[in-house]
């Protein structure tokens, strides 16, 4: 009884570990609009707004690109972006960006950032909108 209980410990282990490994490789890295603003001084940084075309204009990150997550034209307009360069998503609130965040990835995308809480937290902590 005791061997059993060792060996599905152990296997759990084992099983735990690997879940872990893979998931903490970070295929999108989920980061705070803090972080966001010390990346967007870097030059090399891509900055993507993945809501509707109105909710842009109603006020986006400055700098940012708008490509609706909800368009037809979603995947081939993303192709334009470098994929070696580093990538920022956003939309609202972060549901939106994370499944853009999934696409990039799939399209090849190395590097990719989804902003915590969206332009929300963004404008929450006091950051600065463009309209």
């Amino acid at each position: 009884m005791r061997r059993l209980l060792i060996f599905l410990c152990s296997l759990f282990s084992v099983f735990a570990t690997s879940c872990k490994e893979s998931s903490s490789k970070g295929i999108v890295k989920v980061v705070s609009p803090k972080v966001v603003r010390t990346l967007l001084a870097e030059n090399a940084i891509q900055l993507v707004d993945v809501r509707t075309p109105k909710e842009f204009n109603e006020g986006h990150i400055e700098g940012a690109k708008n490509i609706d997550f909800l368009s037809d034209t979603f995947d081939s307009e993303i192709k334009k972006f470098d994929k070696t360069k580093p990538i920022i998503l956003y939309c609202k609130s972060g549901y939106r960006s994370a499944k853009s965040g999934e696409k990039l990835h799939h399209a090849g995308f190395t590097e990719i950032y989804d902003l915590k809480g969206g332009i929300a937290k963004w404008k929450k902590e006091g950051f600065e909108i463009k309209l």
